[in-house]
């Protein structure tokens, strides 16, 4: 018997269950070898900027930032003055910025769950676990288990790593030296990969490249993330969709 048309679509159901999450900690495990070392990249900078162990770990456990992290380490100063801390915060902001609207394409998903439990879902929330978690209901899933097991256990890894590239960091002089600064832009080239939407989609990307390598050639400090960022997105809006 066929549905009445007249009927509103019936919305999936997204449960949380014990097996989407072993699903999801299964699928994000391929992504493991490079979140260890981009985790234990940033514990040696910390290390070098003269954190604690304690600071570390606490600044990895509650901010969870990632790559949002390891920026606020390069524009981390002895001392502070509101210049700096808004500096921090604008540069950080932008670069999260992207969050807004991979949150946003959750929202189906997360509808039918309190607003409290959803806050501590996306508190585990990153680019990886949103990877897997999107492809996964795209090819028809509908366990919202798989992306909260795999932020999960995203965050233990990058918890526990974080602690031994500290501890590597506090042996290691100048981490630099051994190109463990180079982790950060390796693995985000690795992660935009799946994203790849053929040659259109790629003008925004080398835009906001293009115009990033200009400004940081013309103006010191971190502008270019802000004006490379604002350039691939001003791109991005303009650009005719083919489909």
């Amino acid at each position: 018997m066929s549905a009445d048309p007249n009927l509103p679509p019936v919305v999936p159901d997204a449960p949380i269950t014990a097996a989407g999450m072993m699903l999801g900690l299964r699928k994000v495990s391929v992504l493991m070898p490079g979140i260890v070392v981009f985790a234990v990249a940033f514990g040696a900078a910390a290390a070098a900027k003269g954190l604690s162990l304690f600071e570390t770990l606490l600044m990895s456990g509650f901010v969870y930032a990632g790559v949002a992290q390891l920026v606020s380490l390069e524009l981390w100063r002895p001392e502070w003055s509101w210049g700096a801390i808004a500096g921090i915060a604008v540069v950080t902001a932008t670069v999260n910025a992207r969050m807004v609207l991979q949150g946003a394409s959750l929202q189906p998903w997360f509808a039918k769950y309190p607003k409290a439990l959803n806050a501590f879902h996306l508190f585990f929330f990153t680019d990886a676990n949103w990877l897997i978690g999107t492809r996964y209901r795209a090819e028809g899933g509908r366990d919202l288990g798989v992306l909260v097991g795999a932020g999960l256990a995203l965050w233990l890894v990058w918890v526990v790593a974080t602690g031994g590239g500290y501890m590597l960091g506090a042996l290691v002089s100048d981490p630099r030296r051994y190109g463990i600064d180079l982790v950060m832009p390796i693995f985000f080239a690795a992660m935009i990969v799946p994203l790849w939407r053929g040659k259109r989609g790629m003008v925004p990307w080398v835009v906001a490249g293009v115009v990033a390598l200009v400004t940081a050639r013309l103006i010191d400090g971190y502008a270019f993330i802000i004006v490379g960022s604002l350039a691939g997105a001003v791109t991005g809006a303009f650009s005719d969709d083919a489909a």
